[in-house]
């Protein structure tokens, strides 16, 4: 992959923290030059210099993807420092207050969910399209959910979110093909904690119990999903387009009758 990337520009939304964080460690070792958006400037300040700190180079702009205006704004910055973009990667998201029951949910906090997790993604993919069709091999990568597919009770706006999102990808592919190349990755169980920013960071702790509702015996990490990205955004997945990459460890093809 370090061949392929040389050179490639690519923008991470949700980049600061988190999956985001470990797909902008990896595009940048294999030598891309990494854009990451997020609102929370902290956050991408100290990504910033996480990076830094292992002599990769990283640029930060803070923008919120459900506006508009600011999704525009991003756009142009880029095109100034970078004249094209080879990859989008649509990974900023949020979650609703979890499991609020239907009679309590606020309408306004559905509406804040999908503006970040569907609507920032149809912003972006819109407005970076003319930085891509300048770009000799151009993709788009999002980053959906399990839960647009499963659900626990009671998280109404994030698994609606993620299911707009899965078929946002493949109209996308549809739509944009040739050109451009459109697929999802739709992780599971992912441990974020040591990819936080500094006053969220925690240590992970899983149980058994947890392990083993994984047929691989594990939870997964902002890696598993970083390897993957890097392969379905290359020319080595240059026959792949408007398909969603399901990585949970196989926990959604395993039925339990009972807490293990």
């Amino acid at each position: 992959m370090q061949s392929y990337y040389s050179s490639k520009v690519v923008l991470i939304t949700g980049g600061a923290q988190g999956i985001g964080l470990g797909m902008a460690q990896a595009f940048a070792q294999a030598g891309a030059q990494v854009v990451i958006t997020d609102l929370d400037q902290e956050a991408g300040q100290e990504a910033l210099e996480r990076l830094k700190g292992q002599n990769l180079t990283l640029t930060f702009i803070a923008c919120d993807v459900s506006q508009e205006q600011q999704v525009q704004q991003l756009m142009a910055q880029v095109q100034e420092k970078f004249g094209r973009l080879d990859v989008l990667v649509n990974n900023a998201g949020i979650a609703s207050p979890p499991r609020t029951p239907l009679a309590e949910l606020p309408i306004s906090e559905f509406d804040q969910v999908l503006g970040v997790n569907l609507r920032g993604p149809l912003l972006c993919s819109k407005y970076a399209l003319p930085l891509l069709k300048k770009a000799a091999h151009p993709a788009i990568l999002n980053i959906t959910s399990t839960r647009a597919f499963m659900s626990e009770p009671n998280t109404f706006a994030y698994s609606a979110s993620k299911g707009g999102l899965e078929a946002l990808t493949h109209s996308l592919a549809i739509s944009l093909g040739p050109k451009i190349r459109v697929n999802a990755i739709s992780p599971g169980w992912i441990e974020t904690g040591p990819w936080e920013k500094e006053s969220k960071r925690y240590e992970p702790h899983h149980r058994p119990q947890d392990k083993a509702q994984h047929p691989v015996g594990r939870v997964g990490t902002p890696e598993d999903i970083a390897r993957a990205a890097l392969f379905l955004c290359s020319d080595q997945a240059g026959f792949i387009t408007g398909q969603r990459l399901t990585i949970d460890g196989g926990m959604t093809v395993k039925m339990i009758y009972h807490d293990e």
